[in-house]
């Protein structure tokens, strides 16, 4: 049994969400609950093979393993019945390195890359920094407060000159996890069209019963022949500080054009002390993440009981995968701005506005709920309080 009631503080340890919180939100009186990692212990057998390896006296330059990757495979493998080889995989230190990569490989200045909005904002933000034309295929807001994809908007964007579609499966904010029937109809549509698909599917491991994560390359022939995979360890074990990920490309030509990116901005093989994280994550952490899943998702409906009782206000957005709560609050008729402003003063809480996400996030926010569970009952304390006096006034 592990144990995910408290956690180490990270007030004084270079923590992204805790330092710059005077410079984001203008104070440093509030609890942080917008960057994308976790407020829960990294696995002990993580450490503890980190541990072991710095027994060595000598930390330098070393290759990725063979075993690194082999336990990545068979754990995508196991988890999630996508088959992967040696050969298609590519280190890398992020996702959003691996995508700009990708978008440098596969489209020229001024071409067209999709992106489906509201979704995590270096999606469109490289896109523009590389140069390429964003095309916006905004997801569908159902009725129930869920998204689906808008394949009709999708099919009308595509040109000749667009050529690559950013995918986000499991979705980042809206929490969907994508199924077949979906992520077919979207591999069909870029294969008929020739448009190259790379799967963001870094939250995969993320996912809540019964919802199960369908990856891209997994889907048929044509899926696999057309997308390259990015998939790793930080969110999933809360590794991100040990900065190493994945590409997995199967199709050899695409393969081959993408290596021709990579080499120039020569990625080299990485931390020492990161390939012995990676291969422990995946070769000791099932229970681990299992018993993890639980915590959150028990976190997730503690603030969905709560929100419950503020519905005319703020809406919680169904969630079936990743650790972040998407608020629709649009019954707070708040501007994006005085929204942002009331979760600072009012709440005491740190999110993320859900305008940073594309316009389609107007009258959102991200909530992080990856924490201990007595770091949750606060959030939750007090959100409560702040929507009581709010529902006063």
């Amino acid at each position: 049994m592990f144990d995910f009631s408290a956690a180490a503080s990270r007030e004084h340890m270079n923590a992204e969400k805790y330092t710059l919180r005077k410079e984001l939100f203008g104070t440093e009186d509030l609890l942080p609950a917008w960057v994308a990692d976790m407020d829960i212990n990294t696995p002990p057998f993580v450490l503890d093979a980190v541990k072991k390896r710095l027994e060595h006296p000598i930390v330098g330059y070393e290759e990725v393993p063979e075993s690194v990757y082999l336990a990545q495979i068979a754990w995508m493998k196991e988890q999630h019945n996508v088959a992967f080889s040696l050969e298609d995989m590519f280190y890398s230190h992020s996702v959003v390195a691996s995508m700009a990569v990708a978008i440098e490989a596969f489209t020229q200045e001024g071409e067209g890359v999709i992106v489906q909005t509201p979704v995590y904002p270096p999606f469109f933000h490289t896109v523009q920094k590389l140069g390429r034309k964003l095309v916006k295929n905004p997801l569908a807001l159902r009725e129930d407060g869920a998204y689906g994809f808008d394949f009709e908007d999708l099919k009308s964007k595509i040109t000749k000159d667009t050529k690559l579609l950013l995918l986000c499966s499991p979705h980042n904010p809206v929490g969907r996890v994508w199924r077949r029937e979906e992520l077919e109809e979207i591999a069909q549509i870029c294969y008929e069209n020739g448009v190259v698909v790379f799967a963001d599917e870094i939250h995969c491991d993320l996912v809540y019963t019964p919802n199960r994560h369908i990856p891209f390359a997994s889907l048929n022939a044509h899926a696999r022949d057309i997308s390259l995979t990015a998939i790793g360890v930080g969110k999933t074990f809360n590794m991100a500080g040990f900065a190493m990920s994945s590409v997995a490309v199967p199709n050899k030509t695409l393969r081959e054009q993408f290596y021709k990116a990579y080499e120039k901005v020569h990625f080299a093989q990485g931390s020492v002390l990161s390939h012995v994280a990676f291969e422990s994550a995946y070769t000791e952490g099932k229970e681990w993440l299992r018993e993890l899943k639980g915590h959150l998702y028990r976190n997730y409906q503690e603030l969905e009981k709560m929100l419950q009782q503020y519905e005319g206000l703020i809406k919680i957005t169904p969630i079936e995968g990743t650790y972040l709560a998407w608020l629709d609050c649009h019954g707070m008729w708040l501007r994006d701005k005085e929204l942002r402003e009331w979760f600072i003063q009012e709440a005491k809480l740190g999110l993320n506005a859900g305008l940073g996400f594309g316009r389609e996030g107007s009258g959102f926010m991200r909530l992080n709920f990856a924490v201990p569970s007595d770091t949750m009952q606060e959030i939750i304390t007090r959100l409560q309080k702040a929507l009581e006096r709010y529902d006063k006034d």
